[in-house]
């Protein structure tokens, strides 16, 4: 059943926004089964009640689609030992000074992301130096490290790996990992109780080493950027070390104001590009020793050539054979591969933006040439806006080509693409729209 769920939590990345996969749905584990009932960890009663009321359908589909019949899922309240404890919440790690009541202490680090669990390529050899040189202090007279890639690339691998190598060396050391909507979250959580000193000190005073993901997120939220501009100057002054991660370079960051965007680009950059063969072939033979299954190497050279776009996706294909293999008792062979990654690549190469404005156009009965016009009307608006998002969720385009095939700049495409995955946690009915319309393109009904 573990790789069950292994199968079914890759099912869930791709579902799901990055930022909601990491912070509600990376941390659940399998705990048992009794009969159709399946039981899942959490780590305390808020999780638990926002697991149920915003994931929990989406996570029994996805079980319900593994084993291939119904069934109930369960989330527990399990303490750091284990047991259930049904009111207590359990101590995270890295507590912060002075902390808030909500979760302002950072996210857990995962403790396989480190620098020996990384494969280096020519795609990533530079973010690799630059992140292990941040992480030792050594040849790096420079303490601001932005990582630039698209999801599923190893960029957060590289953020935690920073942190988890500090922890082990240096103990002592005040490590914040958060993403920017946490941090803007948390901003306005201490502008409404009086408590915006106690957030100045903790991140400007309480903090060596900040872990930033996701710093596209801030577009347009002025007041948030400011306050991060001038905690990026205290540390920046202070000697800390800071590292950055974002899908885009901080000159393609619509709605920055100067000051941040300064601070940004005064980084070391580090782009990181999709792996080449070579580095996708060691990329599946790394992951599959680590989860300890034994895979022919004409199956991890056939894994490694048709799943192309990213680690993400590598790791899903691979342990969607292991979980097939593992419910049909059969041994991995590539004629089982072929029957699982089949429909995974022959989808990835099928859907285009095209195909995507015109499934949008018959869902929302609107046209084409209404979709691409420069109507203002939410009418359109919203049906453009979930279109650009399906299109950077499901296929390769960058912002600049996303905007252009709407008629649009690079920067509207990553504001509406950006807005469509924050309104996706708060707007049940946008969530539900998106998720038709993301299983006809992943079914072909279009």
């Amino acid at each position: 059943m573990e790789i069950v769920w292994n199968q079914v939590k890759s099912a869930l990345k791709e579902r799901v926004s990055e930022s909601s996969y990491r912070m509600w749905l990376e941390p659940v584990s399998f705990i048992r089964s009794e009969k159709d009932v399946i039981y899942l960890s959490t780590p305390n009663v808020f999780s638990r009640k926002r697991l149920q009321e915003h994931f929990g359908q989406l996570v029994q589909n996805e079980w319900q689609e593994a084993l291939g019949k119904t069934c109930k899922i369960v989330f527990e309240i399990i303490n750091t030992q284990g047991a259930p404890k049904p009111s207590d919440l359990p101590e995270p790690q890295l507590v912060l000074p002075d902390a808030a009541t909500i979760n302002t202490s950072g996210r857990m680090l995962r403790k396989e992301f480190t620098f020996d669990e990384f494969v280096v390529g020519g795609n990533n050899e530079f973010a690799f130096s630059a992140s292990l040189a941040m992480a030792t202090r050594k040849k790096n007279p420079d303490n601001a490290l932005l990582l630039i890639s698209k999801t599923g690339l190893g960029k957060s691998h590289l953020t935690q790996a920073v942190g988890n190598h500090i922890l082990n060396e240096r103990p002592e050391e005040r490590i914040y990992y958060i993403s920017a909507e946490d941090f803007s979250n948390e901003m306005v959580y201490a502008m409404r109780n009086d408590s915006v000193d106690q957030f100045k000190k903790k991140y400007r005073y309480g903090c060596d080493v900040l872990l930033l993901d996701d710093i596209h997120y801030l577009t347009g939220k002025e007041r948030t950027q400011i306050e991060l501009a001038m905690t990026l100057d205290s540390l920046v002054n202070s000697g800390k070390r800071i590292i950055f991660s974002s899908c885009c370079l901080p000159m393609e960051i619509p709605k920055l104001n100067d000051t941040l965007r300064s601070r940004l680009s005064g980084s070391i950059i580090s782009p990181i590009e999709p792996p080449n063969f070579r580095t996708r072939l060691r990329i599946v033979q790394k992951k599959a020793a680590t989860k300890g299954l034994e895979v022919p190497e004409d199956v991890a050279r056939y894994l490694a050539s048709e799943l192309t776009e990213d680690i993400r996706q590598l790791e899903s294909g691979l342990i969607s054979v292991a979980a097939r293999a593992s419910l049909v008792r059969t041994p991995i062979d590539v004629g089982l591969a072929e029957s699982v990654i089949r429909n995974i690549a022959h989808r990835q190469k099928r859907i285009t933006i095209d195909i995507i404005k015109k499934l949008v156009c018959k869902e929302f009965n609107i046209s084409l040439q209404d979709l691409l016009s420069p109507s203002r009307r939410q009418a359109i608006v919203r049906p453009r806006q979930i279109a650009m998002y399906l299109s950077r969720k499901y296929t390769d385009s960058p912002f600049q080509t996303i905007g252009k095939s709407f008629n649009r700049y690079h920067a509207t495409a990553m504001h509406a693409i950006t807005l469509i995955e924050k309104s996706l946690k708060e707007n049940r009915a946008l969530f539900n729209q998106v998720e038709v319309l993301s299983h006809k393109l992943e079914t072909g009904e279009f």
